[in-house]
């Protein structure tokens, strides 16, 4: 997963007897597979490094752009010329936009990027993907009136700068969530997403002393989205954040109680390197602050 703008690496692995041979890098198209990058065809922002003593090579995109995503072959060529080569690997790279991070109460922006081919196309936000069962009521689709309302989403679309753009105001937790841009062809395509993290406006500060246990409830939305993240910024959580998922420490663990709505996570022995900054929830997150002191208390 990688954001759009940014560099994108992935690796393929091959055998011993493929070692001198030839790297090709192939993607699938709607229709075709694209040779991306071989000994004679070297696309621009993609490049292949070789490491023969662990016989990897790696793959390189600079500037991502949303036509990156998709699924790349790793490949070989066979002998000599002729156009033969073995498939070793199948990589698939999911472009999506950087988050979007607002507090409860606040608007927010979604812009969506597409191709100028498709500027007469009608275009669509959903929440969640963007298909004919299902839509979620904030689904709205821009078409050639160039502007769609509602209440408290408006969607423009400027065929100028190739960018449609979803306002939606007074965000409550229920608009938090994962947003598809779509463009409608023969079927509606999904292409790209965002995540929109509502940040709720009650914090939670806790003092606590090494050796002490603390449990900490956290509200959740989606039923699959619970998150425990240490971070800096909450919309680190979505990539980059240390969460409750990648732990390895047995003295966090968390309980469920779904039909509330809320977990609770549970941390034991607390040490004074537990404190920070944590993220409690996913896309409905409230800021914890957890300032563990050394000594006890007098």
């Amino acid at each position: 997963m990688v954001n759009i703008g940014e560099t994108a690496n992935f690796s393929c692995e091959y055998l011993q007897n493929h070692i001198n041979n030839p790297k090709i890098i192939f993607k699938e198209e709607k229709d075709s597979i694209e040779t991306i990058y071989s000994k004679w065809k070297k696309k621009e922002r993609f490049s292949i490094s070789d490491d023969k003593h662990k016989k990897i090579f790696s793959v390189r995109i600079t500037a991502v752009t949303p036509d990156d995503g998709g699924v790349y072959l790793c490949g070989v060529w066979i002998s000599g010329d002729s156009y033969s080569y073995s498939i070793i690997n199948t990589i698939h790279l999911h472009v999506m936009m950087p988050p979007v991070v607002r507090h409860e109460g606040e608007s927010a922006e979604i812009i969506c990027s597409y191709d100028s081919i498709y500027k007469s196309k009608p275009k669509s936000l959903c929440k969640g993907k963007c298909s004919t069962r299902d839509r979620n009521p904030l689904s709205e689709t821009v078409r050639e009136e160039k502007e769609t309302k509602t209440d408290r989403l408006t969607l423009k679309d400027d065929v100028t700068a190739s960018v449609f753009t979803g306002s939606i105001t007074a965000l409550t937790a229920e608009d938090a969530g994962k947003y598809w841009c779509a463009v409608t062809l023969e079927t509606e395509l999904n292409y790209l997403y965002t995540h929109l993290i509502v940040i709720m406006n009650e914090e939670l500060n806790l003092t606590k002393y090494e050796g002490d246990d603390v449990s900490i409830q956290c509200r959740h939305h989606d039923e699959d989205q619970k998150r425990f993240c240490k971070a800096h910024e909450a919309s680190m959580c979505v990539k980059d954040g240390v969460s409750l998922e990648t732990i390895r420490d047995d003295r966090f663990s968390f309980s469920d109680e779904a039909s509330t709505g809320v977990f609770t996570v549970n941390i034991t022995d607390l040490r004074e390197e537990d404190s920070g900054i944590y993220w409690c929830g996913a896309h409905v997150t409230t800021k914890v602050l957890l300032n563990v002191k050394t000594g006890t208390i007098t």
